[in-house]
Order: C-alpha cells, then sequence, then structure tokens
C-alpha cells in the first residue's frame, strides 16, 4: 500500500454559526455610603478596570480659578493620610496597577487598571486616593508649575491653539465652556493647596459619585472587596448639581489666528448640535462619518487624494455635555491642516463638498461601508476592560441607559441613506459654521474673503 493510500482522509471542517455579538451589559447597584457601583463580569480580561466619576464638573470651579478641578484629579496620586506621593506610586507600582484621572465639562473621573489578583490592594489605595487626599502644599505646587509649564506648548501647537480660539468663538464669555478646560495661566497660578481642597470638599462625596468595575471576576468576593475599601469612604448626602444649558453663536464667520511666516494652516471649523439624547444622533453619527471619518471619506478623497491639499480631513462629533432634559450640546467639527498657498483653494473645495453632499446626497455604497466600519468593528474595539469601563462610564455621565451602547450598534445598522444625509446636513450646514484658522493671515485673509463664507476678523496668537 503506499503512503498516500494509507493516509486517513477526513472532511474539510466547516465554519461554525457566527455568536452574536452585544456591548456587555453592567450590574447596577449602590453601596451603603451611597456610592452607585456598576460591576460587569468580563471572562478572561485579567486585567480589571474601574472608572471613578465625581460630580464635580468645570462650571463649578470658582470664579478666577479656572484649572482647581484638574489640578484636583491629578492630586489625588500624590499622596494620601497613609502615603506619601512617593510612597503611593511606588505602592501602585508593587502591584502593577495604573492611575490616571483628569477633568472635564462633566466632572472629574478617575482610571484604575490592575491586574485581578492585585485588586484589593489596588482598591485600597484607590479608596484612599479618594477618602484621604494630602493636597500638601509642595505637592499641589509642583502640580501647579507643571500646568504654567504645559500652556506655553499648548499655545504653540496650532490644533490646540485652534481648539481654544473656536470655544472662545462659540460660546457666551461667561460660560465656562469658552474658556480652555484646564485653565489659562492667569488662573492657575492662583491656584493653592487651600483652593484645591476647599473644591473638594465642597464637591467630592461618594453619594454623587458613581464606580465601574469590569473585569475577569472569577473567585472575587466584590461586594466584600468593595466594602473594605470604596465602600469605607464616607461623606455628606447631596444632589447632584443642576445642569445649566448651552447655548452657543453659530453665525457663519472666520476668526484667523495670525502666524506670520507659517506654512501650513491649522483648520477647525465646528458648531454644537445634538447630543446622544437626541434621536438623530445615530443617523448624524453615520452621516459624519461618511463626511470625513476615513480615509476614504467624502472630504479626503477630495481635498487629500484628488488635490493633494492635506494628509488627511476628519469630521467628528463630540459630546460636551449631556443631560437628561436636552439641554445637552455636542461640538461638530471638521478639522485638517493645509499648505498655506492651498489654504483658499482648500476652503473652497470643502465648501463645494458640504454643498454636493446638500443637493446630491450620500450613496447607499458610502453608508453601507459606515455600518460595517462602525458596528463590525465593536467586538474588537471592546476586547479590554479599560475600553468597556471607559464606555459605561460615558454612559453614566451622559445621564443615558445602562443599554446605550448596545442599542446604538442596532440603531446605526437600521439606519438608511436618507436619513443619514439628512443628520449629516444638518449637522454642517454650509451657512452656519464658525470657521478658525491658525495660519499667516498675510497670505490667507484675502482668498478667504473672497470665498464668501462669513466676515472675516484677525487675532494675533498669544
Amino acid at each position: 500500500m503506499t503512503e498516500l493510500a494509507a493516509m486517513e482522509f477526513h472532511p474539510q471542517p466547516q465554519a461554525g454559526e457566527p455568536k452574536v455579538w452585544a456591548f456587555p451589559a453592567p450590574e447596577r447597584g449602590t453601596l451603603d455610603n451611597g456610592l452607585t457601583l456598576l460591576r460587569c463580569h468580563r471572562p478572561g480580561q485579567q486585567v480589571v478596570a474601574v472608572e471613578v466619576l465625581l460630580d464635580a464638573p468645570l462650571d463649578a470651579e470658582p470664579a478666577g480659578l479656572d484649572g482647581v478641578a484638574t489640578i484636583m484629579a491629578r492630586a489625588f496620586s500624590e499622596g494620601t493620610d497613609k502615603h506619601s506621593a512617593e510612597d503611593f506610586a511606588a505602592e501602585l507600582e508593587r502591584c502593577g496597577a495604573t492611575l490616571d484621572a483628569h477633568a472635564d465639562h462633566p466632572g472629574v473621573r478617575l482610571s484604575l487598571e490592575v491586574p485581578a489578583s492585585r485588586l484589593a490592594k489596588a482598591l485600597g489605595l484607590l479608596a484612599d486616593a479618594l477618602r484621604a487626599p494630602a493636597f500638601a502644599d509642595s505637592e499641589v505646587e509642583r502640580l501647579v508649575t507643571n500646568r504654567l509649564d504645559e500652556i506655553p506648548h499648548e499655545l504653540a501647537n496650532p490644533s490646540r491653539r485652534a481648539a481654544k480660539e473656536l470655544s472662545r468663538e462659540l460660546f457666551p464669555a461667561d460660560s465656562r465652556m469658552s474658556r480652555p478646560r484646564q485653565g489659562t495661566a492667569e488662573t492657575v497660578e492662583n491656584i493653592d493647596s487651600a483652593a484645591v481642597r476647599a473644591f473638594y470638599e465642597k464637591h467630592v462625596r461618594p453619594a454623587t459619585a458613581t464606580a465601574v468595575v469590569v473585569g475577569d471576576l472569577t473567585g472575587i468576593d466584590l461586594d466584600a472587596l468593595l466594602a473594605d475599601t470604596l465602600g469605607s469612604w464616607t461623606g455628606s448626602a447631596a444632589q447632584p448639581r443642576p445642569v445649566p444649558p448651552v447655548t452657543a453663536d453659530d453665525t457663519g464667520r472666520v476668526v484667523i489666528v495670525d502666524r506670520p511666516g507659517a506654512v501650513q494652516t491649522q483648520l477647525l471649523i465646528g458648531r454644537t448640535g445634538s447630543d446622544r439624547h437626541a434621536r438623530v444622533w445615530p443617523a448624524q453619527v453615520l452621516g459624519t462619518y461618511c463626511l470625513g471619518g476615513t480615509l476614504t471619506s467624502r472630504l479626503d478623497r477630495v481635498l487629500r487624494e484628488e488635490k493633494g491639499y492635506t494628509y488627511g480631513v476628519r469630521a467628528f462629533g463630540q459630546v460636551l455635555r449631556s443631560a437628561p432634559d436636552g439641554s445637552g450640546a455636542a461640538m461638530l467639527a471638521i478639522s485638517g491642516s493645509v499648505d498655506t498657498p492651498n489654504t483658499g483653494p482648500a476652503l473652497d473645495d470643502l465648501w463645494k463638498v458640504l454643498r454636493t453632499l446638500a443637493e446630491g446626497g450620500l450613496t447607499d455604497a458610502e453608508r453601507d461601508v459606515a455600518v460595517q466600519n462602525l458596528v463590525g468593528v465593536a467586538p474588537l474595539k471592546y476586547e479590554t476592560a479599560a475600553a468597556v469601563a471607559s464606555t459605561l462610564a460615558d454612559q453614566v455621565e451622559q445621564h443615558l441607559p445602562d443599554d446605550y451602547q448596545a442599542t446604538l450598534y442596532q440603531q446605526l445598522a437600521a439606519t438608511g441613506t436618507v436619513e443619514a444625509t439628512a443628520a449629516v446636513v444638518n449637522a454642517f450646514p454650509v451657512d452656519r459654521l464658525v470657521t478658525v484658522l491658525v495660519g499667516d493671515a498675510a497670505a490667507i485673509k484675502e482668498p478667504v474673503e473672497a470665498l464668501g463664507i462669513g466676515e472675516v476678523k484677525v487675532v494675533t496668537a498669544e
């Protein structure tokens, strides 16, 4: 018998039925101290992610102390009543944990990642940071100095400078949204440890906070663990702060931040629009993705591939602050950069893309690709516990139901081309866009004025 004849042949294996994917559903509860808890068991995800949301929004910062929320957030990891700043960092490192914190318009958020086997130790450190932060004079002074050192670099960055100017243009001067999230040099230099502690004592308490825990919780008595850690954090009862309405002026106009001699112009074109509570949000997401969400989008096809003006232009929607009553808002924007001589032609073609979209609409092929990219990538996007925890925290922060993300993917898949077209056209009306250009005013002002997209003014760069 030949070797071939002696071989045993088996039928070719067939693919099984694909598993239906859905965004993980959390289990909701409340600790005895009033802390709201969302937990989500994710088998196999041995790095546990914890997000803590504090109801300490930027509009709660005292007048003249913009940036105090950011300094407080950074100071949480700079020592407690049990550990100095150095010891606290060393203890985190010993258990393989990372702890980050940042402040934004909705509030302050702390993010912890740690191997499941070290969760108890890391949660203890996190609880200490929330329960009894040191806010030592020397550490706060160092954080203030570091923040002051960052500001000139941010102002020198064209994209950061454009974002600052767009906020200043869109929102009223008395609105916190009109000013930099992390404060200006004038406000940050007023911050000291007393100001940080006062802000902490007024706004940080478990009764208005939420913790999200995601990861493989096999063999972990999470209830007991939380009772000994975050459950030991105490504070007075308080109602969540009311959310002030967002108002903005999107009258079509152009602001040039003058950078003499700049070889490129940074573009940031935006306005405010509906947040995730609006029924139009899924269609707006889909339409905006078709407009400028990827390298194959309308904007890139024209400005990058056909004309060679840019390496890429993106359109996006970013929630600024949400409220259940619909008074929240999202920033709808288009961003990119072009070489200085082509600033006028690039803007002209960009407006032509918007007008063509309004006149002819999206194609079914564009819609199909967007759905595939947005919905099809979801299982990969949420492979880690941190990604799931961050999204669940976003939902809490934006006053959304726990099943929002899962429902959103269903809505995206069901959204038609006509609906997506209408949403993106309404999101980016050609006569209601504020355009910020960071570049050489002497070279770009005249060709931009000739486009007729709004009154043009020039401001000096700091």
